[in-house]
This record gives C-alpha cells, structure tokens and sequence, in this order.
C-alpha cells in the first residue's frame, strides 16, 4: 500500500515517509534524566546478544544503549511480534518483517512484510529455524497470536494483500504443530485494522479497530473509527460480533485472555490533546457480554499507543501498564468484576509495542530507558522488585519475553533484525528513588 495514495492508520500502517518518527519519537518520550544520559559523551552501547551459557547481566549504571540517529519509521522494518507453545519444551516465535534481514519499506513506499516464525528453547541464544510462515503481496502486520487450552493457534494481522476496502483484518487458524486448520486468508472485517488476539479457554477472541478519521493523534496522521470483538470457537468459526465502542474516535486495541474472560483495552482520542485517555472492559465471549465499571472509563491519560495488558493465573488478575502523559508509568490490577484491586504509579517508562513476560506471580516489563522491569504481584498489592539492564535499545515496534524457570528470553524487533538476550528472574537491582519518584530526605 503507498501511503501517497491512501493515508493508513498510523498505528501501523501508515507507511513511508508519512510517518517517519525513529529517533525523535523515541526522545520525545523519554524521560528527562534518561534523555540527558542517553545524549551524553559517553560511548553508547552497541546491540549484542547474549550467550546460551552466559546470560547479560549488565553492570550496575551501565550507559543506556540507544538507536542509531536517522533511522526512519521502524515499523516499515518489523512490525508485531508473539509467541505460543510448540511443545516439548520448545517456544514459537512469530514476527512480521520486511525480509530478513528486513530491508524496510520499497522504493514506492509500500510495506513488504511478511510473517515469519522462529522456534526457540531454553539454553538457545537465538531463534532457530527462522522461516517465512505467510507471504503475500503487499504487508502482513502487525502479527498477534493466541493459543487456546488445546494447543490450537490463532493467528492474526492487517493485511493489504487483495483487500477491497485497502486493508483487511485477517487470520488463520492452525494445529500446535503448523498443520493448517482453518488457514490464512480469512477474514475477520473488511477494512478492519489493528487486531490483537487472546485465548479464552478454547475460545479466540479478537478485538479490532475500523476505519480512520483523518486529523488529530501523533503527528495530527488521524484516529481509529472504533473498536471491535469478534468470537471464535477452536476451530475458527465465527461465533459473535460485539461492538465495544462504534463509531467513535476510538483505537489501537490491546486484550489479554483469562480462562473465563477477556480483558479489552484501547485509547480514547481527546480533542485538542496529544495524549488519549486509557479505556478498558472485561468481556465474556460465551454471552458477549460487556462489564464497564464506572473507574475504568476516562480514568488515565497516556501516551499513544504505550500501554500493555496481561492475564496473571497466580493471582487470579489481570495486570494493566501504560506510560502516563507524565511520561512516568501506572501499574493496576482488574478482577472478575472490573475492579481495580491494585495501583502502582510513578515507574520507569515501558516501551511502546511491548508485551510483558509472566512467570508465576511476576512480571517483567522493558521501560524506555533501556532496562528490564521486575513487579511482583498479589491480588491487592504491586511492588517494583527491581530493575535489569538491556544489553541493547529496545525496539518500538514489538517486544515478547518468553518465561523459563531461572530466566526469561526477550526478542526485541528492530531495524537491525531480531535482538535477543537473557535475563535472570531473580539478578535485580534494587529500585533506586529515582525508579518510584521518591524524594530523599537530607540526612
């Protein structure tokens, strides 16, 4: 699709030079502190990644390593990213790319992406078997995944290929290991856009956007035109349409699945404002029925596009982040009901596009200023347990972290192709004052 002749959703299908924020975008969000550490004289940190028997483990104050200047919209390289079991202990891994080694947007503008899949297991540094999973003309992304309690794989993502309304939300349906089920190309909406999948027991549900309403949002690039569900039994089929909110200036929805319920969470556009305000719902796909507490309507302003929802079995909650229009982050909890249950403010920045790893009741979140991010959680309680350094600047465009006992695998995309590294699940520095906004008192 050439942006020249249709002006795409900004979320991620504004492509070319349209939409070209790279570096200056990634600034803008920063926060002050990190922004002067990231322009210092200080050598930067060049992209590695670390070794199968050597986790990075980054030096307590290492310098925040940061993109390259000049870099152009890093979604026209990688653009979605998610992971799902294989099996015998092994992890799948797919992403949307323009090649590999993505090789960014054509001359003409348009976005080549294809979706690709990689296996990983613990002890590999990197994934394996790297391999184009869907081709087609035109671009394939962002790609999001779901995998339900019999191990089926739900696969989703804006498509341009052979669209009649320019893009297409569509999706394929496959066994745990590949075999075609209900395969690509469905569809889901005709001009749908922006689609997120989450498993609710053997249930799919994908929750979408539509249309575009030119004007206002990053860059003054435009809107969604509302937000969507769609159910789909374990095998693909179509079970119910629910509109969460139609017609409206509302976008760039996000959903985590429990084994009852859905989390839907998405952005709100505010006239005059470069911010939006976060809105959630919980969803029961057996019924199609909406819960919308009165808390969870207006009740945070955030930054575009920069916020994340999970589903945390331990505790029985759903945990919610964003990075907040004072450029600091909110961490809360939702029960059954809808209820927030926990509150946690004033933490470090998670990066736009990022996912979190669960393991057990913690979660590991990467923040804007180049670390890792450790909460733990009750169902009446978050504490920041720390934080890890990156041994590279993470990627705006997707990040998925892959728990496995002592340490937790992150893939980050980027311009440069896959970066990937280790941590450990329990190597954390100690939050400093800085980290929770906290003042020290003179002694």
């Amino acid at each position: 699709m050439n942006p020249v002749q249709i002006q795409r959703p900004f979320a991620h299908a504004m492509r070319g030079p349209l939409a070209a924020i790279g570096i200056v975008a990634l600034l803008l969000q920063m926060s002050a502190a990190a922004l002067a550490q990231a322009l210092s004289t200080t050598p930067q940190v060049m992209p590695v990644v670390a070794a199968a028997s050597t986790p990075f483990v980054a030096p307590v104050g290492a310098v925040m390593a940061v993109p390259a200047p000049g870099v152009r919209d890093e979604r026209s390289f990688m653009h979605g990213i998610g992971n799902a079991d294989a099996g015998d202990g092994k992890t799948w891994v797919f992403f949307s790319s323009s090649g590999m080694p993505p090789r960014g947007a054509n001359r003409d503008g348009s976005w080549p992406h294809d979706v690709y899949v990689g296996q990983w297991q613990a002890g590999d540094a990197h994934l394996s078997n790297v391999r184009a999973f869907i081709k087609r003309p035109e671009a394939q992304e962002p790609v999001s995944v779901a995998q339900n309690t019999k191990g089926t794989l739900f696969i989703t993502f804006e498509d341009g290929w052979n669209a009649p309304r320019n893009v297409s939300q569509r999706y394929g349906v496959y066994r745990q290991d590949l075999t075609p089920i209900r395969p690509y190309p469905k569809d889901v909406e005709s001009g749908g856009h922006s689609g997120h999948v989450a498993a609710v027991d053997d249930q799919f549900v994908v929750f979408y956007s539509a249309d575009w309403v030119q004007g206002g949002g990053v860059d003054n690039l435009g809107t969604g035109g509302g937000v969507y569900a769609n159910v789909y039994d374990g095998g693909g089929r179509f079970l119910r349409h629910i509109n969460v909110a139609a017609h409206v200036r509302e976008w760039w929805p996000v959903v985590a699945g429990s084994p009852t319920q859905a989390l839907l969470v998405w952005q709100k556009y505010i006239p005059g404002s470069t911010i939006a305000s976060l809105q959630y719902a919980l969803l029961d796909p057996h019924t199609g029925k909406l819960t919308r507490p009165q808390e969870s309507i207006d009740r945070y302003r955030v930054q575009y596009y920069v916020y994340a929802a999970a589903y945390v079995p331990t505790v029985d909650r759903f945990v919610v982040l964003a990075t907040l229009d004072t450029g600091r982050a909110v961490a809360f909890l939702v029960d059954g009901q809808g209820r927030r249950t926990a509150e946690l403010d004033c933490l470090p920045a998670l990066v736009r596009e990022s996912s979190m790893a669960v393991e057990g009741n913690t979660v590991f979140v990467p923040t804007q200023d180049g670390r890792l991010m450790t909460l733990g959680l009750e169902g009446d309680h978050i504490a920041l347990r720390g934080t890890q350094r990156a041994p590279f600047a993470w990627g705006n465009t997707g990040v998925t972290g892959i728990a496995s006992g002592a340490m937790v695998h992150f893939v980050s995309l980027s311009p440069d192709g896959l970066l990937e590294a280790d941590f450990s699940t329990q190597k954390q520095v100690a939050a400093g004052p800085a980290d929770r906004c906290m003042v020290q008192t003179a002694k």
